[in-house]
């Protein structure tokens, strides 16, 4: 083969891709069409023949599945120890992709791809071992039934009425190197079936009925029969652009669709899509985008996806190389255009070109529509005067101008400064203006400049070759010059467009709610085109805007069910004065963004409009997951708090009660015979145990109010030291705590009553954790414009992890088998207690002051400013 010319090297990702294969293990899949084919026993009858020529062959998992000639082909082969997993009470035996690993054969035999691993493995799927052995350079034998591919799965259902529940990604089957087909024609394994050589004689006389009946089988058989010729089609493809060997091979049918502006286009797309049909291939459109042709085109361009199609487009000046390009690129067999309509034979466009220079492809040409279709509701608005006239005054003025300098100017000067306004008109208002100022000064240059003078005719043979010459360069200059314009404001209207969809990706990203979405994106497609509107779907359908009539809201309710574009400027709806793009995601349709532009909008407006909606729907999307995760959470929490309150509820309300009724009991059966003593004793239980009961009940009070914000803190100033002194002496247990509070530190601006229930709970919390009779002590101490205020005890301190959450309610701090009697909530509403009065709380243990061979100690420390 010769070398490869510039115009015909290789492709540079077929070379990247042969590249990075390099050091990695080939992997060969035997495709079944159907189960009891053989494919196991095919596997390993060729896995033999090499181990006979001294391959280093080692089985690392087959199932025979009870088969005695599967059995008979493992006999001498190595085989790696399986992995035994525990699993429910039972032992499963998985293959040991460790040992694999560690043993790394020159072929390594794994049997059911799709097979699901046992949980605790490193992979979840057998598929994902055998990734991992490729990567390893290990090359792999496996065995996979075309059912198993996850894109049949919802077709295998239909067909045989079971769901597969072990699939694989279809890209799994493009890491193969080499496929297999496995296939039996149906009745042979049907009787197979009967034979007893597939299942168990009473297996398979139920199999026989359902999944193996005859129609089931031809399907599946066709379906392997599909995939392994698309496996060899890409093959062929990769081959062809890595060696820059010029296509199409006739190794498979695809078929392309060139799309051009006129009546044809649409014609063009149905008939390209009853070819790829009837010959049972993919077919893809083609269109070279101009500034002028985009609106016209793209009806099209959406009914080739509707149909089932892929859009390509290019922006090359070059159409015809552009078009060969694309169709040795994709190994097109086929090729479906138009007509042509050129009004000169030399110029008959595409059509001839193609039949001319692609001899290597099918031509379809498709002839004109035999009847006119009626109009489209809306027509191209007709051309602009003002450009023309603008051009006509400025040749003018430069004619009196050069007239009235004719002695100094010479005439063929004149010429040049005519060329100048062409391409100047030209750059400015396109190719038509351009072209008509060519002519324009090709007329004044001849009757003013050229002699004789005010008469169209030159005597002078170097004047005409001047004059004829200006025309020619006028008029291409002016063509080219039109033309740079329109692709310079094609490649303007796709950068604004990228700006738009980069800053409106930008301005999505920090809404937090549906409204704020809403407005973001109506402000931006109302920009792009007019009056907008956003549709999310609710429960009971898509929401009615206002100043929709009828038509709107059925292209509306179409767009969202169907997931297609309708409305103005498409083939769905058309008669609408809206236009809609649905907002999809992988999980459906969730609503619609609408636009009521004044006239169809371009094509690059069009597709900007589909990126925003693109876009708008995946930030939907995100919001509502964002709120169903909040409401998880929110529910989650409530959950756990309704269930820490019953528990609280259960424990510490049954405790005092059955004391309450035990004392209650004893005293009113043997009132009469109870010395006063224990009658004194059993009446003091019972008021501890209704002022437990009642402290408990004011927790939860008091915790409900602060979380429906009915406490409000007064901010005054406040002396500690009887603060301190009441809230000691409410707590009995604590008459011991020992109070040391400087004069700098002796008073706060805080809430006096808040203040004493937070040093109450504080205290409560050290006596209930610290040893009977263990020191407590409160002190202060000043910092800067606050005062910190401590309460510390000798108890059994707090757990690391534990101090992050022991403010949070419901939290009970546990010690071994001991967990403190309590609600859990004092600690909480301290906490809020605080940050009402704005201070701060915080928990420190161990304490540092104490020996370190005793109880850790707990201090904890309340901030709050000074007034």
């Amino acid at each position: 083969m010769g070398s490869a010319s510039p115009e015909n090297r290789p492709d540079p990702d077929a070379l990247l891709a042969r590249a990075n294969s390099d050091g990695r293990g080939q992997l060969k899949i035997f495709l079944g069409a159907a189960p009891g084919v053989g494919k196991t026993w095919e596997m390993l009858a060729a896995a033999r023949r090499r181990f006979e020529t001294g391959t280093d062959v080692v089985v690392g998992l087959v199932e025979t599945h009870g088969r005695a000639e599967t059995a008979e082909q493992l006999a001498d082969l190595p085989v790696l120890p399986r992995r035994i997993v525990p699993y429910r009470g039972r032992l499963l035996e998985e293959f040991d992709l460790d040992a694999a690993l560690k043993r790394r054969p020159a072929l390594l035999l794994v049997d059911e791809l799709a097979h699901a691993n046992a949980p605790g493995l490193r992979h979840a799927k057998r598929w994902q071992d055998v990734a991992a052995l490729l990567e390893a350079g290990i090359n792999v034998w496996t065995t996979l039934n075309v059912q198993h591919l996850e894109s049949l799965n919802d077709q295998v259902a239909r067909i045989t009425g079971i769901r597969v529940a072990e699939t694989l990604p279809d890209t799994v089957l493009g890491l193969a190197d080499d496929i297999e087909l496995i296939d039996l024609p149906p009745e042979e394994l049907r009787t197979r079936l009967k034979q007893g050589l597939v299942y168990r004689p009473d297996v398979a006389r139920r199999a026989l009925g359902g999944f193996f009946r005859p129609g089931n089988l031809a399907a599946l058989r066709e379906m392997a029969l599909r995939r392994v010729a698309q496996h060899v089609d890409r093959d062929i493809a990769a081959y062809m652009r890595a060696q820059a060997i010029a296509g199409p091979w006739p190794a498979a049918e695809r078929v392309m669709a060139v799309v051009e502006a006129g009546e044809a286009a649409e014609q063009v797309v149905r008939h390209a899509s009853r070819l790829a049909e009837a010959l049972r291939a993919p077919f893809f459109a083609f269109h070279a985008e101009r500034a002028a042709t985009g609106m016209a085109v793209q009806p099209a361009l959406d009914l080739a996806i509707q149909l089932g199609g892929t859009v390509e487009t290019t922006t090359n000046a070059d159409v015809f190389a552009a078009l060969l390009d694309a169709a040795a690129r994709q190994n097109v067999a086929h090729i479906v255009i138009a007509r042509g309509r050129g009004r000169w034979r030399w110029r008959r466009g595409l059509a001839s070109r193609l039949a001319r220079g692609a001899r290597a492809y099918a031509l379809h040409v498709v002839p004109d529509p035999a009847a006119s279709r009626p109009a489209p509701p809306h027509r191209a608005p007709p051309p602009k005067l003002m450009p023309f006239g603008i051009s006509l005054g400025i040749m003018i003025l430069t004619t009196i101008g050069g007239f009235a300098l004719r002695g100094v100017l010479p005439a063929e000067a004149m010429g040049y400064v005519f060329t100048a306004i062409v391409v100047g008109m030209a750059s400015l208002y396109g190719r038509s203006v351009g072209i008509f100022a060519a002519l324009t000064g090709f007329v004044l240059w001849n009757f003013f400049f050229l002699p004789p003078i005010y008469t169209l005719s030159v005597t002078n043979p170097r004047d005409v070759t001047a004059l004829f010459a200006f025309l020619v360069v006028g008029v291409l200059t002016g063509s080219l010059a039109g033309r740079v314009r329109a692709e310079a404001e094609t490649a303007r209207t796709r950068i604004e467009a990228l700006r738009r969809i980069t800053l409106f990706g930008r301005a999505l990203a920090q809404v937090s709610d549906e409204a704020g979405l809403a407005a973001v994106v109506e402000a931006e497609a109302r920009a792009l085109a007019g009056e907008a509107v956003l549709l999310l779907a609710r429960d009971d359908g898509l929401p009615r805007a206002g100043g929709f009539d009828e038509a709107a809201v059925a292209a509306a309710e179409f767009a969202w069910r169907n997931r297609v574009a309708t409305g103005m400027g498409t083939t769905t709806l058309p008669a609408s004065a809206w236009r809609f793009q649905p907002l999809a995601t992988e999980a459906g349709a969730i609503g619609v963004l609408g636009v009521r532009p004044e006239t169809p909008p371009a094509e690059p407006v069009i597709q900007t409009l589909s990126a925003l909606a693109d876009q708008a729907a995946l930030a939907a999307e995100r919001l509502r997951l964002a709120t169903s995760a909040a409401e998880a959470r929110a529910h989650e929490s409530t959950q756990r708090l309704r269930t820490a309150l019953l528990s609280s509820l259960s424990h510490d309300l049954r405790t005092p009660l059955t004391a309450i009724r035990g004392a209650a009991e004893t005293l009113a059966e043997a009132d009469g015979e109870l010395p006063e003593a224990t009658r004194r004793d059993l009446l003091a239980s019972i008021v501890e145990d209704v002022g437990r009961m009642t402290r408990f009940l004011a927790n939860i009070t008091g915790m409900a109010r602060i979380e429906t914000g009915e406490i409000v803190a007064r901010h005054e100033k406040v002396d500690l030291a009887p603060v301190v002194e009441h809230a000691v002496a409410r707590v009995k247990e604590a008459f011991h705590t020992a109070v040391n509070i400087p004069e700098d530190a002796a008073t706060v601006r805080a809430d006096p009553a808040l203040l004493e229930q937070v040093l109450v709970n504080l205290l409560e919390n050290a006596v209930k954790y610290g040893p009977e009779g263990g020191a407590i002590s409160v002190f202060a101490r000043r910092a800067g414009d606050s005062v910190v205020l401590s309460v510390a005890d000798e108890g059994v301190g707090i757990p690391p992890e534990d101090l992050p959450h022991v403010f949070d309610s419901f939290f009970r701090v546990v010690r071994g088998d001991r967990v403190a009697p309590g609600t859990g909530l004092g600690l909480a509403i301290a906490r809020a207690f605080v940050e009402a009065m704005g201070g701060t709380i915080a928990a420190e243990s161990p304490r540092r002051d104490l020996p370190a061979d005793g109880l850790p100690g707990t201090i904890i420390r309340v901030e709050l400013p000074v007034p």
